[in-house]
């Protein structure tokens, strides 16, 4: 979905940091006629508001939230609302976190540390269906030479339905089917079938393997858990 600046009439800010948060909202809101401002402070915060028929025209999120680090929660971000474009706004602006980001099919990604007026000409370049990076950023290049650094892990993650992911989230805490279908409450055929479809969908054929790659898709957010 491609709207202009001026088309932007709701949009979901999803951060854990209560100040950031306002701010930005009131940042975005003084800047576009926006008539709906909703906030969460996790992912699954963030879920519910979508599933309670709350369609935003856009969603910004920050990569590091309490229940999920990295492209995980952009990913399941995607796969709810796969036509919304999702802007990361996130402190850890290092090119391999970038990188990995737009190959998780973020709309752009804006550091933290931007202006006021940076912030907000990134997001109508955004809105207008431009893809941002911020100024400076350079694709790694892979560590034999071989070409642009293409995060291989998220680009197929994101090939994965919503309850693909979440299923793929539980193996990766080394659950078993009867568990996944307990905890999601389904079939436990249904989470074979689904498990068949996440190895194929990933180029992969042991369960082992596709956890492999969701751990490849974690991105290191500096240490611990604190906020900047």
């Amino acid at each position: 979905m491609t709207c202009a600046a001026d088309q932007i009439k709701s949009i979901l800010v999803v951060d854990d940091h209560p100040l950031f948060r306002d701010a930005l909202a009131t940042t975005l809101q003084t800047a576009l006629p926006l008539r709906t401002i909703r906030t969460a402070s996790t992912l699954t915060g963030a879920l519910e508001r979508l599933s309670k028929d709350f369609e935003p025209d856009a969603i910004v999120l920050d990569l590091n939230l309490p229940d999920v680090q990295g492209v995980s929660g952009l990913l399941r971000l995607k796969a709810t609302a796969p036509h919304t474009p999702v802007i990361v706004v996130s402190a850890f602006g290092e090119d391999k976190v970038i990188a990995a980001v737009m190959a998780a099919g973020a709309a752009g990604f804006v550091r933290k540390d931007a202006s006021r007026q940076m912030l907000i000409d990134a997001f109508k370049r955004i809105w207008a269906g431009d893809i941002y990076t911020p100024e400076g950023y350079t694709p790694p290049q892979r560590e034999d030479g071989g070409g642009d650094f293409v995060d291989e892990a998220a680009k197929r993650l994101s090939s994965l339905t919503a309850q693909q992911l979440r299923i793929l989230e539980l193996l990766c805490e080394g659950k078993l089917n009867k568990q996944i279908a307990y905890e999601l409450s389904i079939a436990e055929t249904t989470v074979k079938a689904h498990v068949t479809a996440i190895l194929r969908k990933l180029g992969v054929h042991t369960r082992t393997q596709a956890v492999l790659i969701a751990n490849e898709a974690r991105i290191p957010l500096g240490s611990g858990s604190g906020r900047p």
